[in-house]
C-alpha cells in the first residue's frame, strides 16, 4: 500500500460515513439513538440499512453478519447473503432494517450456564448503535449484543452497555454537584495494550501442544533467554516487521489508531497498543485485533500465540487494561489538573476509586483471570494475586495530608522531582507519578492501568466490574452530597468524605514492590485476599454483596450472575481437560518412544572397554523412563479420581490442586531428558527453535 493512512477508515461505516450519506432527520435520529434520547423507528432503520448496503457492495462486500461476543471468550458471526429473489424471481441485492437491527441465530451450542435447555435454540442479537459497523473479509458485519429468547444476557457485551449506563448516571450525578451542570453524560477512556508471541508456524505445527491448548505444556528454557534485556526495545527483525506492517494496515483500515509497536521483554514476544478509545469500542476493536494478529500471522508462516504462559521461564503476556472515565464535553475526571491538592472533584474520584477496589478485591482478581492467566499472575513478569493500588508518592502524599488533615497542606503539596537530564531542552514535561510494573493497579497520571487481565481474554468482563464498582461508590458519594445547598458546602463535605475513605481503605495503597514475599506477608497482616486460583474466585459471583452490586444497578440479574459462574467454572475444567489430554497423548507418543529408542541405541553401542558417559546415560534414560511412566500413571489415577466429581467447582478444585501439581511433576521429567536428549531421537521444537527462530 503507497499511501497507507489514505485508506484509514475506509472499511468502517462510521459517523463521518453516515452524515455524508443519512438524509439529516435520519441522521439526526441516529445521533439521538446513540445518545440514548431516542429509539429507530421502522422507516430509519430501513433508510440506515440502505445506505449501509450500497457502501458495503461499493467495496466488494456480498454478505452480512451479526458480530457478536458470547461467552467462549471470542466471536461469532453467521453469514447472509445480500442476494435473495424477487416476486418475479429476478436476483435482488436486499438489506432491510429489520436484518440490520435483530438477527437470530442457533444458540443452541453457545454456553448459557444452564439460562437455556440446548433444544431451545432459539438466541437473538441486536444492533449496538454505539459501535461502528465494518467490513471484513467482504462480508458487512454489525456489531451486535446476544440474548437468550426470554432476554438474559448470553453475552459479555450486553453487560458491559449497561454498566456504561450505570456509571455515566452515577459520575454525572457527582460531576453537576460539584457545579458542572453541563455535563448531561459520561463515558470510559479504555486503551488495551495487545502482547503476544510469534514463532515460525513450521515450529508450531510440530507441537501438539501449543495447537491445541496454546501453550507447551513442557520444555527446558533456552541456554539464552531474557536474562540480557537486549530484546526489549531491540532492533524489531525484518520478518516481525513486514508482518507487523501488515496489521497496521488492516486495523487503519478499520479505523483502529495501531500507535505503538515494539519487541517486548522475552524473546520472540511483542507488543501493539493502540490510541484511547470509548470503552465499548475499545473493546470491540481489541477483539479484531487479536483475530487479525492470528489471521496475518498465518499468512507471513507464523503463528501468534495469545496464551498468557506460552514458554515457562521467561516472561507471558497480558492485556494492560488503561481506563479512565470522561465527560460528554472532553473532562477526563482522573486528570489531575496543574493544581491536583486544590482538585476537589479529582480527589473524590480518586477516593471513589481506592474505595471501589478495596471493596471487591476478589471481583476485580476474577474478573482478569483466566485458566492461562493462572500460570501468569505472580511469576516475575506479572502482578500478583494480591489486588493493590499505586498511587505514585506524590498524589499519595497529597492524600495522605487530606487525611491527616494538616494545616496549609490541601493545595500546597508541590512535585519535588523536577529535573533536566538535558541541556539545551528548554521544555521538559513531567509525569505526576512514576510507574510500577509490579502493582495490579497503577494510577499512571490521569488513568488506572490495570495490568492482570490476561492477553488471551475479553476485556468486556473486566471493564463491566471496574465501571459497576466506580458506580456504585459514586452513587455513595452524591447520596450525601445531595441536598447541600451551596457549592463551597459541598466541596468542604466532598473533602470530609474523602478523608473518612482513605482512612478505611488505605490498606489497599502500596508502593512497594508487589514481586516480593515480604508484600504477601504485609497483605495478609492488612488483611487483603489472596485467592490463589482462577476456579476458586469464581465463587465470589455468588456473595450477596456481589449479586446486589449487579443487580441494584440493572447489569446482571441473579440469574445472569449464576450462570456466568457456570461457564466460568465449566470452561476451566474443559480447559485443563484438554490440557491432560494432550500431555498424555505426547508423553505416550512422542517422549516415551524417543526415551526408550536412545537408550536402546546407548545398549547396543559396543566398545572394546565400558564407556563412562555411555553407562552414566543408561542409567539416567532408564530412570526417566520409569520416573515419565510411573508419573503419567499417576496423572491417569488423579485425572479419572478428579472427575468422579459431578461439580465442576469442585472438580476444577482437584483439578488445581492435585492434578496440576503431578502434570508439573511429569513436565520435569520430559524437561530432564530433553536436557541430555539427542536431536536424532527427540524431534520435537526446542525453546531455542521456537524463541530465536525468527
Amino acid at each position: 500500500m503507497d499511501k497507507p493512512f489514505e485508506s484509514f477508515g475506509s472499511m468502517v461505516f462510521g459517523e463521518k460515513e453516515m452524515a455524508d450519506r443519512l438524509p439529516r432527520p435520519i441522521y439526526q435520529s441516529w445521533k439521538k439513538t446513540v445518545a440514548n434520547e431516542s429509539t429507530l423507528d421502522r422507516s430509519t432503520a430501513d433508510a440506515i440499512a440502505h445506505a449501509m448496503k450500497l457502501w458495503a457492495m461499493e467495496r466488494g462486500a456480498t454478505h452480512f453478519t451479526h458480530w457478536f461476543q458470547p461467552m467462549t471468550g471470542g466471536t461469532a458471526e453467521k453469514h447472509d447473503s445480500f442476494l435473495e429473489p424477487n416476486a418475479e424471481g429476478e436476483p435482488l441485492a436486499r438489506f432491510s432494517g429489520k436484518m440490520l437491527i435483530k438477527g437470530e441465530p442457533d444458540a443452541s451450542s453457545f454456553p448459557s450456564g444452564g439460562l437455556r435447555a440446548t433444544f431451545e435454540a432459539r438466541g437473538y442479537t441486536y444492533w449496538d448503535v454505539t459501535s461502528p459497523v465494518f467490513i471484513r473479509d467482504n462480508v458487512l458485519c454489525v456489531p451486535t449484543v446476544f440474548v437468550s429468547y426470554n432476554g438474559e444476557a448470553l453475552d459479555r457485551k450486553e453487560p458491559l452497555l449497561k454498566s456504561i449506563a450505570a456509571l455515566s448516571k452515577a459520575a454525572t450525578r457527582v460531576v453537576n454537584l460539584f457545579g458542572d451542570k453541563e455535563v448531561k453524560s459520561c463515558n470510559i477512556s479504555v486503551g488495551l495494550e495487545q502482547e503476544y508471541f510469534l514463532i515460525d508456524r513450521k515450529y508450531y505445527n510440530e507441537r501438539l501442544d501449543l495447537k491445541l491448548c496454546g501453550r507447551t505444556l513442557f520444555g527446558t528454557p533456552a541456554t539464552k533467554g531474557q536474562e540480557l534485556d537486549d530484546h526489549y526495545f531491540g532492533s524489531i527483525p525484518s520478518r516481525v516487521s513486514s508482518f507487523m506492517k501488515e496489521v497496521n494496515e488492516e486495523l487503519w483500515k478499520l479505523g483502529i489508531y495501531a500507535k505503538t509497536e515494539h519487541n517486548e521483554v522475552a524473546p520472540g514476544q511483542f507488543e501493539l497498543a493502540p490510541v484511547f478509545s470509548e470503552g465499548n469500542v475499545a473493546v470491540d476493536q481489541n477483539q479484531l485485533t487479536m483475530d487479525i494478529l492470528k489471521k496475518t500471522a498465518r499468512k507471513h508462516g507464523l503463528a501468534c500465540l495469545l496464551h498468557e504462559k506460552p514458554f515457562a521461564g521467561i516472561n507471558g503476556s497480558g492485556k494492560h487494561n488503561n481506563y479512565s472515565i470522561v465527560t460528554d464535553n472532553g473532562q477526563n475526571l482522573f486528570s489531575p489538573g496543574d493544581k491536583p491538592a486544590e482538585n476537589i472533584r479529582f480527589l473524590t474520584f480518586i477516593c471513589a476509586f481506592i474505595k471501589a477496589v478495596d471493596t471487591y478485591p476478589v471481583l476485580l482478581r476474577m474478573s482478569a483471570s483466566s485458566t492461562g492467566n493462572d500460570h501468569r499472575l505472580g511469576a516475575n513478569e506479572a502482578p500478583p494475586a494480591i489486588i493493590s493500588i499505586y498511587l505514585g508518592s506524590y498524589i499519595e502524599s497529597i492524600l495522605y495530608n487530606l487525611y491527616q488533615n494538616k494545616e496549609n497542606t490541601v493545595g500546597k503539596v508541590e512535585n519535588k522531582n523536577d529535573f533536566n537530564p538535558v541541556s539545551g531542552l528548554s521544555y521538559i514535561p513531567h509525569d505526576n507519578t512514576d510507574r510500577n510494573r509490579t502493582s495490579p493497579v497503577a494510577f499512571t497520571g490521569n488513568k488506572f492501568e490495570f495490568r492482570m487481565l490476561g492477553s488471551s481474554m475479553s476485556a468486556s468482563f473486566s471493564n463491566t466490574v471496574l465501571n459497576a464498582i466506580m458506580a456504585e461508590a459514586l452513587n455513595e458519594i452524591a447520596d450525601q452530597l445531595e441536598g447541600i445547598k451551596y457549592l463551597q458546602d459541598v466541596r468542604e463535605k466532598a473533602l470530609d468524605i474523602c478523608r473518612n475513605l482513605i482512612h478505611e481503605h488505605k490498606r489497599i495503597l502500596f508502593s512497594g514492590d508487589g514481586y516480593s514475599s515480604e508484600w504477601v506477608k504485609e497483605a495478609n497482616r492488612r488483611g487483603l485476599p489472596n485467592v490463589k486460583s482462577y476456579i476458586e474466585s469464581t465463587q465470589i459471583l455468588s456473595d450477596p454483596s456481589v449479586v446486589n452490586l449487579f443487580t441494584s444497578l440493572d447489569i446482571y440479574t441473579a440469574t445472569e450472575l449464576n450462570a456466568n459462574r457456570k461457564i466460568m467454572e465449566d470452561l476451566y475444567v474443559k480447559t485443563m481437560d484438554i490440557e491432560i489430554r494432550t500431555l498424555r497423548e505426547m508423553v505416550r507418543k512422542d517422549i516415551l518412544p524417543a526415551m526408550v529408542q536412545e537408550y536402546r541405541s546407548y545398549e547396543e553401542a559396543s566398545f572394546k572397554k565400558q564407556v563412562r558417559f555411555i553407562q552414566k546415560r543408561k542409567e539416567q534414560l532408564a530412570e526417566l523412563v520409569d520416573q515419565t511412566y510411573e508419573g503419567l500413571e499417576k496423572l491417569d489415577e488423579l485425572w479419572k479420581e478428579a472427575n468422579k466429581e459431578k461439580d465442576d467447582f469442585q472438580c476444577g478444585k482437584k483439578y488445581y490442586y492435585s492434578v496440576s501439581p503431578q502434570m508439573e511433576l511429569l513436565r520435569s521429567y520430559i524437561d530432564r531428558y530433553e536436557e541430555i536428549s539427542s536431536r536424532h531421537y527427540y524431534a520435537l521444537p526446542l525453546y531455542e527453535d521456537m524463541l530465536f527462530g525468527l
